[in-house]
């Protein structure tokens, strides 16, 4: 059979792998696997145990041959059987009589005796093992390598299918527990906290996408009925607002009078106006226009401006749930609610009364979208961005956000109540403790002074970050600007926000990065399609390909700090070479003299670079000695040096910031700033970190830049060491050969002087 049955093994696995995708539900899907499997393979017994981690047992789940009224009922324990065997190694178990084998367990009523050839293989996803599949026969043969293989192939392809209708809750259709057990969905964190309540799901109420073109001929009548919408609209933002105005500053606030302003925007809604006045009715025309301006963001992967484009696009489904007249009657929140949506917007958040509201759950967002914003003001635990989150099934059971550690837990067993009770408390505590700390500098215990800096990019950004008492702005992203542009922004259209940020920020330093695009960032008016984008053209070397961007952007700098007289930084990205930052200082100083000829009475700002490749790190000293400062943005330099894109879910594991060669390398460029007198700072999700930045502080680093988000939590945690402590422990990491075993041992130094909190909360 063998050699028929290789040369047929593609055809046969496409085939099976098709079929089982194409069924409805887990139960439907393993009885397709085992019946073609058998069929397939020729043999008279094909099963399928799956692994129950709420019960620590096997699940016979599926068979054809043996008996089927022993399906969701026989059990194994994790150690029993071959079927445990083959759990335990973790590869498959080949044998000509299985009925000899020491670890062969006879289950009555399941039929097994007559068989004595076994083939089981494992199913893996993510390195946890789900189940064992498993094809057996009468006669005592060992199966050969074409059909092993088959077996294999055929379970690590349908590991995902099975991974997902176990995360759904699929599962328990096949009557494996009449108990719903509890369920633990990570993500990301958006905003820190516990939260528990029940889980309400929000979905849109309307639909941009399905609306089609449809010609009219009243026009002034269709003109009315948008401007009447956008009233509607106006009117219901206003609400959120008056609803808010007590628990939010000015700042967060303003993401509401943004939304106003949209409202406002003769860009949009004169661009609605002029497609009606075409012939377009109205949903058709705000259809195309809101597609038209979100489309630049809709294939962003960076974690800061993935979801800029949502607001405009929350705001024309709201347009058009009124163009529609959908407006349902109120919604009843439970008195503990935890909102549910795909991608949940700041108004939706807004409309659950405040004192309601426990948390919320957004399955396609990230820490920095405006919502995230908004609930972190609000302290309102979230978490965003989980992936195979079950948005249907998860209605109306009881979940508990954990915004610490950003996961999600439905239907919480006893245990998990009473401990996130205690977090909680111990929360509240440690809150009121931190508020003091916004006005105070940070200085460790034998007077060792850190400069605490924050990384910004939109004017919401901006009360944030002063009411956490941020001393400067180490990154400050300037192609946020050019993101919500459907062209390049003219000089003056720059200078006028980058004074708007400056004066915002006076007197303390802002670093200003010139324009870093590419890799997942794009312009839609500017277009870069590469097969490996992120080792491509992006950062300084468009800029300096496209020199007219750079020396407007720069010019637009330099005379925004007119009257200021801020510590103005000019920061170059994605630096590679000495000559990239030669021929871009030459290009700084002409901008400068060119200038001061014109009459503006402007200080020369500083120059740096960001350090995020390994070039850069190896050539650290000799780049000190050309510009005034360094800084090491350790997202990037993480994901080159480890080769890891952090944003694909297979490898995300492995992006690890306390990896050995990571924390040389940072130590490398700090030794190397310093011995040219240059300071040197992180603009990375390190510097974010309690336990990196005891690290990095020890190691020398002058000003950690970090989300606002993290900034008194930091500044506590360095607060409780003293410099010669934060040394000592360094000097034991730089000596230990495994990222998880430095991470733990921080951690836990940490722990032993009382911060097990601020662990938690990353």
């Amino acid at each position: 059979m063998s050699g028929q049955f290789s040369s047929e093994f593609p055809r046969i696995l496409r085939r099976v792998v098709q079929e089982v995708l194409s069924a409805g539900d887990l139960k439907t899907s393993l009885d397709i696997m085992v019946e073609q499997v058998k069929k397939e393979m020729h043999t008279q017994v094909c099963s399928v145990y799956l692994k129950d981690e709420s019960r620590e047992k096997y699940v016979f789940m599926a068979t054809r041959g043996l008996n089927p009224e022993a399906v969701g009922v026989v059990t194994l324990e994790l150690d029993e059987g071959l079927v445990g065997l083959v759990g335990e190694r973790a590869e498959p178990i080949n044998l000509e009589d299985a009925q000899s084998h020491p670890r062969n367990r006879h289950i009555d009523d399941l039929g097994e005796e007559p068989f004595h050839s076994f083939l089981g293989v494992p199913i893996i996803h993510h390195r946890r093992i789900l189940g064992v599949l498993v094809v057996q026969q009468k006669e005592a043969r060992r199966f050969d390598e074409s059909e092993e293989a088959f077996l294999i192939t055929l379970s690590a392809q349908l590991a995902g299918v099975i991974a997902h209708a176990i995360v759904s809750g699929d599962l328990l259709l096949a009557g494996t527990s009449t108990d719903v057990p509890s369920r633990e969905f990570r993500g990301l964190s958006g905003s820190s906290g516990v939260g528990l309540g029940t889980a309400v799901v929000i979905y849109p109420k309307a639909d941009l996408g399905s609306v089609p073109e449809r010609r009219i001929d009243d026009i002034s009548r269709e003109k009315e009925r948008f401007s009447r919408a956008i009233e509607e609209t106006r009117e219901e933002i206003r609400g959120f607002f008056d609803r808010l105005e007590s628990q939010l500053r000015p700042g967060e606030l303003g993401l509401f009078e943004a939304y106003l302003q949209m409202l406002d925007d003769a860009e949009i809604t004169g661009e609605v106006v002029s497609v009606i006045e075409q012939g377009q009715w109205a949903q058709g025309a705000l259809r195309k226009v809101i597609e038209s301006h979100v489309s630049n963001f809709e294939s962003m992967e960076d974690e800061y401006l993935r979801e800029r484009g949502m607001d405009i696009r929350d705001l024309g489904i709201r347009v058009l749930a009124k163009l529609q007249s959908t407006d349902s009657e109120k919604q009843d929140y439970p008195e503990e609610t935890v909102l549910v949506g795909e991608t949940l917007t700041a108004t939706e958040l807004a409309s659950v009364p405040v004192e309601k509201l426990k948390g919320f759950i957004s399955v396609s967002g990230s820490a920095n979208s405006h919502v995230a914003i908004l609930a972190e003001a609000m302290g309102t635990p979230a978490v965003m961005g989980i992936e195979n989150f079950p948005t249907e099934w998860i209605e109306g059971r009881p979940v508990i956000v954990d915004g610490f550690g950003g996961s999600v837990i439905a239907t919480p067993s006893k245990e998990h109540l009473t401990y996130y009770d205690n977090i909680i408390k111990e929360e509240e505590e440690l809150i009121d403790g931190l508020s003091d700390l916004a006005d105070t500098p940070c200085v460790m215990k034998d007077g060792h002074r850190v400069r605490m800096w924050v990384n910004t990019g939109l004017l919401t950004d901006i009360a944030r970050s002063l009411g956490r008492g941020a001393e400067g702005v180490g990154l400050y992203r300037t192609e946020v600007h050019f993101m919500m542009k459907d062209r390049f922004p003219t000089e003056e259209e720059q200078r006028l926000i980058y004074c708007e940020h400056l004066q915002a920020f006076h007197p303390r330093p802002v670093t200003m990065r010139t324009l870093d695009i590419g890799g997942d960032k794009s312009l839609s008016y500017f277009p870069i399609e590469e097969e490996n984008p992120f080792l491509g053209w992006r950062g300084i070397r468009v800029t300096l390909d496209h020199r007219e961007i750079f020396v407007a952007q720069v010019r637009a700098m330099i005379k925004a700090n007119e009257g200021i007289d801020n510590d103005l930084r000019i920061m170059l990205p994605m630096v590679t070479s000495i000559a990239e930052i030669d021929e871009a200082q030459r290009l700084i100083a002409r901008c400068y003299r060119e200038i001061i000829e014109e009459g503006v009475e402007v200080e020369m700002p500083d120059v740096g670079v960001m350090i995020e490749v390994p070039a850069a790190v190896y050539q650290a000293g000799d780049i000190a000695k050309r510009v005034d400062f360094l800084s090491v943005g350790s997202n990037d330099l993480i994901q080159y040096m480890l080769a890891v894109d952090r944003n694909n879910a297979q490898v995300a594991e492995l992006f690890q910031e306390f990896h050995p060669a990571v924390l040389q390398a940072l130590q490398h460029v700090v030794t190397a700033a310093h011995a040219e007198g240059k300071p040197v700072g992180v603009c990375g999700e390190m510097a974010g970190s309690p336990s990196a930045a005891l690290l990095l502080t020890a190691m020398g680093y002058d000003v950690l830049s970090m989300n606002a988000t993290n900034l008194l939590m930091v500044k506590w945690a360095l607060s409780n060491f003293s410099l010669e402590k934060a040394k000592l422990i360094l000097n034991q990491t730089l000596k230990m050969d495994n990222a998880y075993l430095i991470k733990n041992f921080v951690d836990e130094e940490l722990r032993k002087a009382g911060l097990g909190q601020v662990i938690r909360s990353r």
